[in-house]
């Protein structure tokens, strides 16, 4: 069964521009990669939970902060590579970017030494306007980023 994933796009306007806030994988894996690296705060749906409510909850659990309150707009669903599913939701909130401090995990590293570290699951986040964010974001999420710009120029908030 492909693996589903519940993520929520955070956005303001500033200066007249519209920004979103993308977060970066910690690990060492990720150390040194930027563009195409970035992704939108997500995770896997628990048994029994909505959609949204897995979105601001996963978003908590990545950066450690309160998803925004208020009303959400559906982006709907992407397929990134390997197979996960990602839906999600956007909504407008300022979140300052150097609050960002979420779950951990442990890996073996270096590989095959036996001995393991933590990591943060997510290490850093920054707004981006749009055209940064679809340079940095994973490239199956840059078609939530249209969407949201879509959505938002058609009035829908």
């Amino acid at each position: 069964m492909t693996a589903l994933s519940a993520g929520l796009l955070v956005y303001r306007r500033r200066g007249g521009r519209l920004e979103v806030l993308l977060v970066h994988p910690g690990g060492p894996y990720f150390r040194k990669k930027d563009h195409g690296s970035w992704s939108v705060p997500k995770g896997l749906v628990e048994q029994g939970e909505s959609m949204p409510d897995a979105a601001r909850r996963e978003f908590r659990e990545e950066t450690g902060v309160a998803a925004p309150e208020g009303a959400l707009l559906e982006l709907g669903e992407i397929h990134q590579a390997g197979g996960k599913r990602v839906r999600a939701w956007a909504a407008e909130g300022d979140i300052d970017p150097a609050s960002i401090s979420g779950n951990r995990f442990e890996l073996e590293w270096p590989p095959r030494s036996g001995h393991l570290q933590s990591f943060p699951e997510v290490d850093r986040g920054a707004f981006f306007g749009l055209d940064e964010a679809r340079a940095r974001v994973v490239p199956a999420q840059r078609a939530l980023v249209d969407r949201l710009e879509r959505a938002l120029e058609g009035g829908s908030q």
